[in-house]
């Protein structure tokens, strides 16, 4: 397929894509303008913004977050950063995280426009980037062919490819071959993830490493966390960044092992189960299945209304066999209040979450058999000793039990996760180098 045909087709069928993100938003919720103009690089009256910022592509909320690094060591070194997203998700999660920079002018957000290529050109005409960098695989053939025409450097960074991924895009024919071809440089998060790109036409390809590894984590939110969990004294299980489907899963597994009433570890104090769904639409569907399942829980939300680590948010907790996550851009405070983490996205067939922020935190882990996002560091972190894998939620439950009741092999693991991790940072150093070499080639 040519990429003339590919927008051809795109064209021909967008009343049922469209109709398809409005439907993706309405179960979604949040703020999408799936039909707003700036959806189709229409921006009317609006100023023309700052040009010859550094353009950054997160699609959607793990993207985001992914970026995170990458945005903050742009903005240390003084580059103005445009930052765009396709979901409402990542929209909302770049306003939190910058908040300050955008109402200072360091950052502004867009939404990326849908790939029709008069929406492309009025995109890049409008905001006149240096150079655009896309996180790990959201790749467009009129994006890129734009950024081209354009004069405009584009780097795939954090890039990650599997086997089936490969295969799947190989049918699209030369119109993709051509669209990564289109790419200036590609830094692959492993060896195989650059063989694989370079496959699909890819031309100066190197292995940088995974973004996560080099997560800034928010201290004052990791030293509240241990606070938490120490003054509370009981232990603590994360079941984090759950998917659709896998809530139910794990409140089966909760009541099976722990009945309906918290389950006490060696010591003799209760375990506490965190639930932490990823989507803050599925927080309600959540709180109502623990209250079908019988299971006393709390919500996170109620004991910030309380006061963090007040003795009033601690009373509510002491019933409690689950504490439901129902907060956004807390992972830190979570992870640092868990003795263990298991980690969602991974126990249904979605690719599996992000488990090296756990890690990071010297929180062992257990991840489920779906790992495909994270093949490669799964593949890594069990070689060194840093989490396990185990087949369902029953088992992830019975395993995270087993380690409570064995401190010292808690510990080990722990450590062996920390390490791993200390071992893969720099991937952001690496990229930001060649980031700030291609700017004096970019055309402002």
């Amino acid at each position: 397929m040519s990429r003339h045909l590919y927008s051809w087709l795109l064209r021909l069928l967008s009343p049922l894509l469209l109709a398809w993100m409005g439907l993706r938003a309405h179960r979604a919720g949040g703020h999408w303008e799936v039909l707003g103009a700036r959806r189709f690089g229409w921006y009317g009256a609006a100023p023309q913004p700052q040009s010859g910022c550094v353009w950054v592509h997160a699609v959607s909320l793990g993207e985001t977050r992914a970026a995170q690094p990458l945005i903050q060591a742009l903005l240390a070194r003084g580059h103005c950063v445009l930052l765009t997203h396709l979901t409402a998700s990542g929209r909302a999660e770049g306003q939190r995280v910058y908040a300050s920079e955008i109402a200072q002018g360091a950052l502004r957000q867009a939404w990326l426009p849908y790939d029709f290529p008069g929406a492309v050109r009025r995109f890049l005409r409008h905001h006149q980037p240096a150079l655009g960098v896309l996180i790990e695989r959201e790749l467009w053939p009129n994006l890129v062919h734009g950024a081209q025409q354009a004069g405009i450097p584009l780097v795939l960074a954090s890039a990650r490819l599997s086997q089936a991924s490969l295969q799947s895009t190989l049918r699209w024919g030369g119109v993709m071959r051509q669209t990564y071809r289109g790419l200036t440089r590609v830094y692959a998060q492993s060896l195989a993830d650059a063989q694989r790109l370079q496959q699909l036409g890819a031309r100066d390809v190197s292995v940088s490493g995974n973004f996560k590894f080099d997560l800034l984590l928010d201290q004052d939110k990791v030293v509240r966390g241990r606070a938490f969990s120490a003054r509370l004294e009981r232990r603590i299980v994360a079941v984090a960044s759950t998917r659709e489907g896998e809530d139910a899963d794990f409140i089966r597994a909760l009541v099976h092992h722990l009945g309906t009433r918290p389950h006490a570890d060696l010591s003799g104090a209760p375990i506490l189960f965190l639930l932490i769904p990823r989507h803050p639409q599925r927080f309600e569907q959540a709180a109502d299945q623990l209250a079908a399942a019988g299971l006393p829980y709390v919500r996170r939300s109620q004991l910030l209304s309380l006061g963090d680590g007040s003795s009033s948010a601690l009373a509510a907790c002491q019933e409690a066999a689950v504490l439901l996550g129902d907060t956004l851009g807390e992972m830190p405070w979570y992870y640092a209040c868990s003795q263990v983490a298991i980690v969602g996205g991974s126990f249904a067939p979605l690719g599996g979450q992000n488990f090296i922020e756990a890690c990071a935190l010297g929180c062992p882990v257990i991840v489920g058999p779906h790992v495909a996002n994270f093949q490669q560091a799964v593949a890594d972190a069990l070689v060194a000793g840093a989490l396990v894998q185990v087949r369902d939620a029953d088992h992830a439950v019975r395993q995270a039990l087993q380690w409570l009741e064995d401190p010292a092999e808690l510990a080990r693991v722990g450590a062996a996760g920390q390490y791993w991790v200390g071992q893969h940072r720099g991937a952001v150093a690496r990229v930001l180098d060649g980031i700030e070499a291609l700017l004096p080639q970019a055309v402002i």
